[in-house]
């Protein structure tokens, strides 16, 4: 790794944010470097959010996403939210606009406690999930875990929030051992690009509580798509509004789903320090 890579660290609901501006530079990083940035105390992180020059005109920057275990994904609302305040900081501008692997992302920064991110339009199709099999209705999927007769787990929906997520609803999100049935549930076969695991449980027709084993990142405080995923798939299946606060381990996010089928997702960020990525000596930080 390069020596002098300066980084900012984030947290949106204690979702642990790496900033790094490539913007204006050839650097690349591989998946072993993510790693070794993950794996540092100062630099440690959940997901990495890396600014490279905008491919459109509009866009303020084309954001590549990576996991903690160095794997590239499509969206996270947490640090979108983190990148949109970091770059109003810089430039000024309230209202911005990024281009992800999931598409062109709207970002409202009212304040720190209140940014918003256009999170675009949830896929509902098995193809665009995707699955590894046709499936007719998302909005409930067989799929189980443990015993035939006593599952521990059984009938999700499925929805694509700019990344594959399935929602499993229950009536209590701290009855299960999260932590041992994510992995094996992010790897089933009918995941052919692995999923995020959430556990749901409808409090209110406006409130929801979420529980999230996210892939190539483990358990999270606050996971922003699938804040979003579940906001959609319980509006689907009938069991909310279509406006509601999703409370996470982390603190609660404001989901909508719009009348023109676009989810926008509000919450605050934290800023807690910058640094430098050294080539040897470790993460130096300010």
């Amino acid at each position: 790794m390069s020596a002098g890579l300066p980084f900012h660290k984030m947290n949106g609901l204690g979702n642990e944010i790496v900033i790094v501006d490539l913007r204006g530079s050839t650097r690349q990083l591989d998946q072993g470097e993510v790693r070794t940035i993950a794996a540092r105390p100062a630099s440690r992180f959940d997901q990495m959010m890396v600014l490279c020059d905008a491919r459109d005109p509009s866009t303020e920057a084309y954001v590549r996403i990576y996991n903690c275990d160095g794997t590239e994904v499509e969206a996270c609302g947490n640090g979108m939210r983190c990148v949109g305040w970091l770059v109003a900081k810089i430039t000024g501008r309230t209202g911005l606009k990024f281009e992800t692997k999931a598409g062109l992302l709207d970002v409202s920064v009212a304040r720190m406690d209140r940014i918003s991110v256009d999170m675009g339009r949830p896929r509902f199709a098995w193809r665009e999930i995707p699955l590894s099999e046709p499936v007719d209705d998302t909005r409930t999927i067989a799929l189980q875990i443990g015993p035939n007769d006593r599952p521990i787990l059984h009938s999700p929906s499925v929805v694509n929030v700019g990344n594959p997520h399935a929602i499993f609803w229950v009536d209590d999100v701290h009855a299960y051992d999260l932590g041992h049935l994510g992995p094996l549930l992010e790897n089933h076969p009918i995941f052919p690009e692995r999923a995020n695991i959430s556990l749901a449980q409808v409090v209110t027709r406006h409130a929801i509580t979420v529980r999230t084993w996210e892939r190539g990142a483990g358990l999270t405080k606050a996971c922003g798509s699938a804040a979003c995923a579940t906001a959609v798939a319980a509006a689907r299946k009938g069991f909310t509004e279509a406006r509601v606060t999703v409370k996470l381990p982390g603190g609660p996010l404001e989901i909508e789903w719009a009348a023109d089928g676009r989810i926008r997702m509000s919450g605050p960020v934290e800023e807690e320090h910058t640094g430098v990525l050294e080539a040897r000596d470790g993460v130096t930080a300010t």
